[in-house]
C-alpha cells in the first residue's frame, strides 16, 4: 500500500467531480461540501469516465454519462443497470489543504 496527493482540494469545485492520473491510476475525485471520496474513474460497464457523470449528493453517488449507471461513493458498488461490477474506492486524507488517496501499488 501506498498513500500518495491527488490534487489540492480547492482545485475541486464543491459538488463537483474531476479526474486525476496520478502513479498509475485512474481516478474520480468528487467533492460533496467538506467531503471527498475517490474512486475509479472507470465506469465498470464500458470504459468511460465517472468524473465526468452526474453527482447526486444525497445519494452519494455518481452517475455515468454514457449509459446511466450510477454508482455509490462510499463503496463503489453499482446502483443500477447496465453496471454490476463495482469500481475501486480509495481511502482519503486531507493535510494541508491537499487530498492524498491509500492505494495498492499499481502494476
Amino acid at each position: 500500500m501506498s498513500t500518495f496527493k491527488v490534487c489540492a482540494l480547492d482545485e475541486i469545485e464543491p459538488d463537483s467531480a474531476k479526474r486525476v492520473d496520478v502513479d498509475g491510476h485512474r481516478l474520480a475525485v468528487v467533492r460533496l461540501g467538506d467531503d471527498v471520496f475517490v474512486i475509479g474513474d472507470r465506469c465498470s460497464h464500458a470504459d468511460f469516465s465517472l468524473a465526468e457523470g452526474e453527482i447526486d449528493a444525497s445519494d452519494k453517488t455518481i452517475e455515468c454519462w454514457k449509459h446511466g449507471s450510477s454508482f455509490s461513493l462510499e463503496s463503489g458498488e453499482p446502483e443500477c443497470l447496465p453496471a454490476t461490477k463495482p469500481v475501486p474506492t480509495y481511502e482519503v486524507s486531507i493535510d494541508n489543504g491537499d487530498i492524498f488517496v491509500t492505494a495498492e501499488e499499481a502494476s
